[in-house]
């Protein structure tokens, strides 16, 4: 079965690779939008990306893959720790959806270690710079082949 994935990237991670490159690296959106395809090709999966610094346009995006998508893999950037409406977003879809982070965000400011997403998401890959992406990406997919 091909499968189909929303990759979800929230608010700034549009400056990736000019952003603070100290915490979480060169790498640019693009380029990891373009290494997830490659992956995805490589894997048989068809791959949707989106980026908007806002909540609204995010939720949108959820709530149209619950149309086409069978799984989410969401870096939900500073909404991680603020946005009950994503959180309700996620909640109402029955797609399992996978949080993502470049940096390791339990080794960083107190503020950081509490996510309102994770409760609704299956799990949580954070620390790996760009590579977070693809790990969750593969624990999806490993997720949805044993449903």
């Amino acid at each position: 079965m091909n499968h189909k994935v929303l990759i979800l990237h929230g608010p700034n991670l549009n400056l990736l690779g000019a952003r603070e490159p100290d915490m979480y690296g060169a790498v640019t959106l693009a380029e990891i939008d373009r290494r997830l395809g490659e992956a995805a090709a490589e894997r048989g999966v068809e791959l949707r990306s989106f980026q908007s610094s806002s909540d609204g346009a995010l939720i949108d995006a959820i709530h149209e893959a619950q149309d086409w998508a069978d799984g989410i893999v969401f870096n939900p950037g500073a909404y991680t720790h603020s946005s009950y409406a994503l959180r309700d977003a996620i909640a109402a879809i029955d797609l399992p959806t996978v949080e993502v982070h470049l940096s390791n965000v339990d080794a960083r400011e107190a503020f950081r270690r509490r996510s309102v997403i994770a409760p609704v998401c299956v799990g949580k890959i954070a620390g790996f710079g760009w590579y977070s992406y693809l790990l969750s990406l593969d624990a999806l997919l490993q997720l949805l082949g044993s449903q």
